[in-house]
């Protein structure tokens, strides 16, 4: 069976990425838990220092869309907005088929 991927980012404002890293490996410890949830890497961009990659692997796009009403998600996402640069984007839906350390 495949996985749902998702692969996106989020621009932080100037002076602001490690803010915004921070609040997204808070979420990424609240995944931990999460039903469904394979792996949530967040990353920084060697070429853009206000640019923050989350990739996530998921059993299904319903466990992803669950994990967004764990307690506390919502508080991060309320603490992340004020410091994005513009809206966030619609992050890459993928197929995930497999590789190392996916179950």
């Amino acid at each position: 069976m495949y996985k749902y991927g998702l692969h996106g980012w989020l621009k932080s404002t100037e002076g602001n990425a490690h803010v915004l890293a921070d609040i997204m490996l808070r979420a990424a410890s609240l995944m931990k838990t999460a039903k469904g949830c394979q792996l949530y890497i967040v990353s920084t961009d060697e070429n853009d220092k206000n640019m923050i990659w989350i990739t996530e692997v998921w059993d299904s796009k319903e466990d992803h869309t669950n994990s967004l009403s764990i307690e506390g998600v919502k508080e991060l996402i309320s603490e992340a907005l004020p410091i994005l640069d513009g809206a966030p984007e619609k992050g890459q839906e993928l197929t995930v088929l497999g590789g190392n350390g996916i179950s």
